[in-house]
């Protein structure tokens, strides 16, 4: 027998080898988002009724929460509710959402959680509110917030992030 009869073998084996590893890439990337917003994506249904998914991200900073809608159909305002809990406890008072002047929280909204916003929340709109002394739990370091984001009764997102 040849060296040379050796060499599809080998060819064969690197390449299921290369194919098993891309495999495994594809799988850890997938838990990656599944961890990053707590669950599989989530789906929300467009004004033509198909369900597309939703992306968002959280950003927190002190007593500001913000959330950003990164992919999918943009959200009717007036069906989208927000859970948001600390460390698992729910805050005391929940965002309405639009709103100017609530219980709970700092005047002046951003976004589309600002009462004078266009009614819908798009893609790349970024809206935050400022939790007040007399909402509780309160924002410290080390907690985790989490966000769930309702349309409807159906939850179409969730995220979760550590507060530094």
């Amino acid at each position: 027998m040849t060296s040379r009869a050796a060499a599809p073998v080998v060819g064969v084996a690197l390449l299921l080898l290369v194919g098993v590893g891309l495999g495994g890439v594809v799988a850890v990337s997938a838990e990656a988002v599944v961890s990053a917003t707590g669950g599989p994506p989530a789906t929300a249904t467009s004004a033509a009724g198909a369900s597309e998914t939703v992306g968002l991200s959280l950003t927190l900073d002190d007593d500001t929460v913000s959330l950003t809608h990164e992919a999918g159909p943009a959200l009717e305002l007036a069906a989208v509710e927000l859970v948001v809990t600390v460390d698992g406890v729910p805050l005391r008072y929940q965002p309405p959402v639009p709103f100017f002047a609530a219980s709970g929280f700092r005047a002046g909204p951003t976004g589309p959680f600002n009462v004078a916003s266009d009614d819908s929340w798009s893609i790349s709109e970024t809206g935050s509110f400022r939790l007040a002394a007399t909402n509780a739990p309160r924002l410290a370091p080390g907690r985790t917030v989490s966000v769930t984001v309702l349309v409807g009764n159906e939850r179409v997102g969730r995220v979760r992030g550590v507060v530094d």
